[in-house]
């Protein structure tokens, strides 16, 4: 009687409030599991080094489904925003870390690695959300390939003057015996104290999800879905078309850099060549095949194809040949129209069997 309860009142429950319970619940279930397992010693070294790095491209890949799937542009700069909120939040770390309270530098960094990528996000939207479709590609894909040529050539020093700069080396900042090299070049930033963990990394992927979620089932939401139906018949009903754009291109370049402060602070060195074009297009990997629109399906891909190379490594030989047929496979497999027809089969039998109005009523009855 109680389980007919329970199911009755959740198939009443709003679709999307489901949705999101059900979004918050795997992710929560997934970091219980893992501290189950960290904690009876079964959890492997490959794998605990993957956690953070796991929750940075889950906030990748959702934060550009707001984008790519909800708005329906394609965006290939990602990495450079992630670039910039983790060198901006870094060097703020660096600075501050040993002064500040811990908690109130780290919220401070992630903060400020996520206005930093909003700033840039609003300035490059201004004149790249007038184009579409492949100008709108290429564009930001120039973009991404520029903050990182630009952060490889940069040195950037701190001494008792205060901070000097140059493009050329790091002697040629003219600094004193005092001073400390904070980015040296392609060299990037080194001696950084680690400061994320896996929790912090749960919690930025549940605010991620939070914002995201919120937003899309918002009125703002339903005029960026719009925006991605039919253009046209947006701006016709006075859909300001660029504001809407505006707003979840900037949104999604916020998360982008608090992701990349998450990233960052994993590690002792930062470098700029680790947000190449090729992270763009991984986490756009990650975007298409969970589903453009589909928030659960970049949080699977995510997590699946950041593990699956760690656990191909014992074949290391085959390892990238074996990734690929499986990409492959999985892309196959989630964009089949077999497959989706089988998968719309599943969840209406699946609806079927939640008790309804009539089984509660039979159900009190009894």
């Amino acid at each position: 009687m109680k389980k007919l309860k329970v199911f009755s009142r959740w198939g009443k429950l709003d679709k999307g409030f489901r949705e999101k319970a059900v979004n918050y619940a795997i992710v929560l279930v997934a970091y219980l599991a893992i501290q189950l397992l960290a904690a009876t010693g079964n959890l492997k070294n490959s794998v605990s080094g993957q956690l953070v790095p796991i929750c940075t491209y889950v906030i990748m890949a959702v934060s550009l489904n707001l984008v790519v799937g909800f708005l329906g542009e394609l965006s290939l700069g990602h990495a450079g925003f992630m670039s910039l909120g983790a060198f901006s939040g870094t060097l703020f770390w660096v600075l501050n870390c040993e002064t500040m309270p811990k908690p109130v530098a780290l919220v401070a960094a992630f903060l400020i690695g996520g206005v930093v990528a909003g700033i840039f996000g609003f300035i490059i939207g201004i004149p790249v959300l007038r184009l579409r479709g492949d100008y709108l590609a290429i564009v930001t894909l120039a973009f991404g390939e520029i903050i990182k040529t630009v952060i490889n050539a940069i040195y950037l020093g701190v001494d008792s003057n205060g901070f000097h700069i140059s493009l050329k080396d790091a002697m040629s900042m003219g600094m004193e015996a005092d001073g400390t090299v904070l980015i040296n070049g392609a060299i990037g930033i080194t001696g950084v104290t680690k400061a994320s963990t896996f929790t912090i990394g749960v919690v930025m992927v549940l605010i991620t999800l939070f914002v995201v979620m919120n937003l899309v089932d918002s009125r703002a939401g339903r005029a960026i879905k719009s925006i991605r139906d039919n253009r046209i018949a947006a701006e016709s009903i006075g859909i300001p078309i660029t504001k809407y754009k505006m707003m979840a291109f900037i949104t999604s370049a916020v998360l982008a850099g608090m992701a990349g402060v998450l990233y960052s602070l994993n590690y002792s060195t930062l470098v700029a060549k680790k947000f190449d074009y090729n992270t763009s297009i991984l986490v756009l990997v990650f975007v298409v095949l969970g589903g453009m629109g589909n928030i659960r399906g970049s949080i699977i891909a995510a997590t699946i194809l950041t593990v699956l190379p760690e656990l191909l490594r014992s074949v290391a030989d085959y390892r990238m040949l074996v990734y690929a047929i499986l990409l492959i496979a999985m892309m196959i497999f989630n964009q089949s129209p077999k497959a989706i027809a089988w998968r719309a089969v599943v969840a209406e039998k699946i609806k079927s069997r939640m008790p309804g109005k009539k089984n509660l009523k039979q159900g009190k009855e009894g």
